[in-house]
């Protein structure tokens, strides 16, 4: 997470560095019974809630705020304050305990059971293994989190009140993947579904809020302390810009690495939030070029990465020559930097190989302009490096096509990681991102490997670079605008701007 003042973001334009930060939360206690391991014990630490904190924030009343179904911006912003989940990732990428009071795990590490806070919804009504199991299975088939489950066979409520999620295969780590918010089981498929968050949502005649809870169940340390927080339409980037200008809004999350992104000209205060948003090259096994694993394993150091990042994404993006985001515990620096940029490498393996001067095609989609501009700037790198570079500028039907036919050397692709970076749907046999017979079955195995033992994603990677069909470029993150002075700091962490936890670990609350 980073912040910065206005003046602050005129130098790092200049000088391309995105500097300061915020602190973690001081830790606090959950009001209800929690299940912990035996020998533990938790701080009661209390805070009296700022009641005269004044909020104002945006939404979009054409998307849904529904967490499994959209991914909207600015209702996505919101949605912390509404609903919380089992888990919640902290700014080192680990999971930190919310609704879940305490978990085992089988010794094969397929089956894991969780159980449950005495949380309670708005109404008063008590969370239970019903809902937690209709929430999850509704992730599962949703767009939002589907691709993060895809191990999951099966999701049920023991008699105990406990969740039990059965998974094909071992899962060291498989709380990473379970900061889904968790909803009433009867609101799973509602457009305004019903949280155990700090807030719930309320539109009387056209008039839509968030209202602080009285009776929120954990009592924990929440920047965002105004017992009303008004929203105010926002239809367009364009739109929720100068609402936040005119003063009319406090906080608005906006994409820099998107067409739609307009620039703030107004004083105010500047922080990054990762958004897992993985920007890569794939290659295609066809092509006379690429089809050579030598001439594969010389690209990455074509690329400069640093330059793509201060040029096209105003530094709210991180250079990664592997394929795990660069603030993750699965980054190793030490092996990322024998793939670091050196212009004179390809050239010199292109005339070894007698390839100098071929012509390749980048494909890129055409409705992405900024990522059609990086394609072009990567190909002007590729012809500096030796090879006569085009791109192929598609949109619609034709980029599908274009895409699943292998009419391309190289193809320009964007997707979003699940939290512990898993590369399967890459590897996989018929894998939603396995395009130019991509797919290695040496390389998923490992994969799976790394997700049963993370110390397994160092080979992972080395294996992933040297094989050299998938070449790392950066991950994006996500610009959060905020009136100054507003909050005294702030910790943004993935999927989660409003970042506290309750004062337990993983290790509090593991059940042996």
């Amino acid at each position: 997470m980073k912040k910065i003042s206005a003046l602050c973001l005129a130098i790092m334009v200049l000088v391309g560095v995105l500097a300061g930060c915020g602190e973690d939360q001081s830790p606090y206690q959950p009001t209800g019974d929690a299940l912990y391991s035996e020998g533990t014990t938790q701080p009661i630490i209390t805070k009296p809630v700022d009641q005269t904190q004044i909020m104002r924030m945006v939404y979009d009343p054409t998307e849904s705020f529904n967490p499994y179904q959209t991914a909207d911006s600015a209702n996505r912003l919101l949605m912390p304050l509404i609903y919380q989940g089992l888990f919640q990732l902290n700014p080192d990428y680990e999971p930190v305990p919310i609704l879940c009071s305490g978990y085992s795990v089988s010794s094969d590490m397929k089956v894991y059971t969780f159980y449950l806070e005495n949380a309670t919804f708005p109404d008063g009504t008590a969370l239970t293994a019903a809902d937690v199991v209709a929430s999850l299975k509704a992730a599962s088939t949703g767009p939002v989190y589907r691709g993060r489950l895809g191990y999951v066979q099966e999701i049920a409520a023991t008699e105990d009140g406990a969740v039990t999620v059965r998974l094909s295969i071992p899962y060291e780590n498989f709380p990473i993947l379970l900061d889904i918010p968790i909803v009433k089981a009867s609101d799973v498929k509602e457009e305004k579904p019903v949280g155990t968050g700090a807030y719930f949502l309320e539109d009387r005649a056209g008039s839509v809020q968030l209202v602080r809870r009285d009776n929120w169940w954990c009592n924990a340390n929440l920047v965002v302390t105004a017992p009303v927080i008004p929203l105010v339409e926002g239809l367009s980037n364009a739109q929720i810009r100068d609402e936040f200008e005119y003063g009319n809004v406090d906080v608005v999350c906006a994409d820099p690495g998107s067409d739609l992104y307009v620039d703030f000209r107004s004083d105010y205060e500047l922080w990054s939030c990762e958004n897992g948003i993985f920007l890569y090259l794939a290659c295609n096994e066809k092509s006379a070029v690429f089809a050579n694993q030598t001439v594969r394993k010389a690209l990455t150091y074509a690329i400069d990465r640093a330059a793509l990042v201060e040029n096209y994404y105003r530094s709210f993006a991180t250079a990664a020559t592997l394929p795990a985001a660069p603030n993750s515990p699965y980054y190793s620096k030490g092996l990322a930097s024998r793939y670091d940029y050196d212009p004179a490498i390809l050239p010199a393996v292109l005339e070894e190989e007698q390839l100098l001067e071929q012509t390749i095609t980048i494909l890129v989609n055409k409705k992405d302009s900024r990522r059609v501009r990086v394609a072009r700037a990567i190909a002007q790198m590729l012809n500096e490096g030796g090879l006569k570079t085009v791109t192929s500028e598609l949109v619609g039907d034709s980029y599908t096509k274009a895409l699943k036919n292998g009419k391309y050397d190289l193809h320009l692709g964007q997707t979003m990681l699940s939290p512990n970076m898993d590369l399967t749907a890459f590897y996989a046999a018929g894998g939603a991102l396995n395009y130019g017979n991509l797919g290695d079955a040496a390389i998923l195995t490992v994969c799976q490997e790394a997700l049963a033992n993370s110390g397994n994603y160092y080979t992972l990677h080395q294996m992933v670079m040297e094989d050299a069909m998938l070449c790392p470029i950066l991950f994006r993150s996500y610009a959060i605008y905020t009136e100054r002075g507003i909050f005294p700091e702030l910790t943004p962490v993935r999927d989660n701007v409003f970042f506290y936890d309750l004062g337990k670990t993983m290790e509090d609350i593991y059940i042996p």
